[in-house]
């Protein structure tokens, strides 16, 4: 079991916990309270439950808890490698700072990040991150989270901590047993498919989201969009809150209109084209940080 304290003045550029686990990134945090993507309760503690990345002594689902208050993080874990599981999914290493000084001057991306400084990328598990941006056409974000949970609840398997029973994101092979018919009963709609033929793609060794790692990143994108229901934009989400691709620029509804109303010298007419020219406008190196600020900044703000 691990717990802790750390102040978020020791992180470089702080951290805005309830803006990094709640601005579209993921939707594999749960609030304790079962308010997530809804209004109120700023001091909210959150969780996140994952298979371990490293063996334990039970190789049970590692449950990790957290909340920011008094100017500190807080948290708890079911094993004692909370802290590190806790630094890797809110990315705790990252120097905001730095990342925000390498970024053109830009009264867009100021603007949002003025707005919201703090919110980390997140670096979810692959092939949860690739099923939660598979269910996200078309969707608002809390109904994208209550899909998650919902498969979390009926097919992940459960963990007791402190009481409490705690459920993991399912399995490659779970969700391959599970039938078109019952994800649709959980509201994933014409998704339901798309959810069953790449979970059967990963739990036969055809190929896992993570198999993207190492190449170069356009090629990246390209190995992703193999799975059935994937397209460049949920490739480019998957790569940037799951893979560590901070370059990738995901254009959705948002984004686009920000190119239409801010940078319309961007859009090239194709996905690929468009997204090159966003991404060096954006810095380049660091453009996946810019566009989650603006994404965020213009879906609540402005």
């Amino acid at each position: 079991m691990d717990e802790g304290r750390r102040p978020v003045a020791s992180l470089d550029g702080g951290l805005d916990l309830r803006a990094t686990v709640e601005s579209g990134q993921s939707y594999l945090w749960r609030r304790a309270d079962g308010r997530t993507y809804r209004d109120g309760g700023e001091d909210g503690a959150w969780y996140h439950v994952a298979l371990p990345s490293t063996a334990t002594a039970t190789n049970e689902p590692e449950v990790v808890r957290v909340r920011q208050t008094d100017g500190a993080l807080a948290w708890d874990a079911s094993t004692p490698n909370g802290h590190a599981r806790l630094r890797e999914l809110l990315r705790l290493e990252d120097d905001l700072e730095a990342i925000m000084a390498a970024t053109p001057a830009d009264p867009l991306v100021e603007q949002s990040f003025d707005a919201h400084r703090g919110m980390r990328l997140v670096r979810d598990p692959p092939f949860a991150s690739l099923v939660s941006f598979i269910c996200s056409a078309q969707m608002r974000v809390a109904r994208i989270h209550g899909m998650q949970t919902a498969l979390a609840e009926r097919y992940g398997e459960p963990v007791t901590f402190r009481g409490d029973t705690y459920h993991a994101f399912p399995t490659a092979e779970r969700l391959a047993d599970a039938s078109e018919a019952d994800l649709r009963d959980l509201g994933l709609g014409y998704r339901a498919p798309y959810v069953c033929e790449t979970a059967a793609m990963v739990a036969d060794g055809t190929a896992h989201p993570a198999d993207a790692l190492g190449r170069e990143y356009e090629a990246a994108r390209e190995y992703l969009t193999r799975f059935v229901g994937v397209g460049e934009k949920v490739a480019d989400c998957v790569l940037l809150f799951s893979l560590g691709y901070l370059q990738a620029v995901p254009l959705d509804t948002w984004i686009r209109t920000a190119i239409a109303d801010h940078y319309p010298d961007c859009d090239r007419g194709s996905y690929v084209e468009t997204s090159r020219a966003i991404r060096e406008r954006f810095g380049g190196e660091y453009a996946g940080y810019a566009q989650t600020y603006v994404f965020h900044y213009l879906r609540t703000d402005a």
